[in-house]
């Protein structure tokens, strides 16, 4: 399939705007990006040309093999990437922001099988279903001269006609921060570029099934999106592009398709649990043989 997703990209949702909004950039609506947005694969999609990002070997969801040698990753990151698949291996899961109840850091959070985006006046937050992962993007205003570093970053943004485009800097790194589902890393020179805008609902379903041939399907199941079938409306676009001289050997893009999810907003809680994901196998807990009363 032709990728021409790319060439109409991009959208994101609305909710505390009932009526167009003038841009402060050229008096354009703002778009309406409001509703529950699914997916079935978890992985970024490659753009049509150029660098783009660490796919999996195995094209399955089941078993996350990152491609190590994709010449974006500079020696220390293809290690990771390559430890990680060691562990993938064995059959057991890596640990990953997801499964070990740690912060979903962008670009990383795009995993989500489920997202919202409400618009506000000087604000959007992004809802990610996964342990309620919440950002906020400051509308028309400039990076601090000093970001704070956190998990979320600092994400600024401003609209640009149809498209809301999301700057980032400031993302913190630790142990377990990664940019996608094969554990490559980033640095603290990590820079983030969305672009989302609302494009043609055709389109998103070829991306789509393509996505799931790419990376393999994620099922209803295992916590994949249910998509109404019968939908005829818009889908939903981010494209980003990632800058980081750490552990980039260039800038490489990326995007994710989402389309209407059925069903309500779900819930979904990461709680700690016995099991050390190294390993494979359960660790103990502190415990009282006595009891306190």
């Amino acid at each position: 399939m032709s990728r021409k997703g790319w060439g109409i990209v991009i959208g994101l949702s609305a909710a505390f705007i009932t009526g167009p909004v003038s841009s402060a950039t050229n008096a354009a609506p703002i778009p309406d990006f409001s509703g529950i947005w699914g997916r079935t694969s978890v992985d970024f999609e490659p753009p049509p040309s150029g660098a783009g990002p660490v796919m999996n070997k195995t094209r399955t969801f089941y078993m996350r093999i990152g491609d190590d040698a994709n010449p974006i990753l500079k020696p220390q990151a293809a290690e990771k990437v390559r430890e990680a698949g060691a562990i993938s291996r064995t059959g057991v899961n890596f640990p990953t922001p997801s499964n070990s109840c740690t912060p979903w850091s962008p670009p990383y959070a795009w995993r989500a099988l489920q997202m919202q985006i409400l618009q506000q006046k000087d604000q959007v937050i992004l809802l990610y279903v996964g342990d309620q992962q919440i950002r906020h993007v400051r509308l028309n205003q400039p990076h601090p001269a000093n970001v704070t570093p956190s998990w979320g970053g600092d994400s600024i943004g401003h609209y640009e006609g149809d498209t809301l485009v999301i700057d980032t800097v400031g993302v913190k790194a630790g142990p377990l921060s990664m940019i996608d589902n094969y554990a490559t890393p980033y640095s603290a020179a990590l820079h983030l570029v969305e672009r989302i805008r609302l494009m043609d609902g055709d389109v998103a379903n070829a991306a789509a099934e393509q996505a799931e041939r790419d990376s393999g399907r994620v099922d209803v199941e295992m916590g994949g999106a249910t998509i109404n079938p019968a939908y005829k409306g818009k889908g939903l676009q981010v494209q980003f592009r990632v800058e980081d001289a750490g552990m980039f050997t260039r800038p490489w893009s990326a995007a994710v398709t989402l389309r209407r999810a059925v069903g309500p907003w779900e819930e979904r809680v990461c709680a700690d649990s016995r099991f050390n994901y190294i390993t494979g196998k359960p660790f103990p807990l502190p415990q009282d043989t006595r009891p306190d009363f």
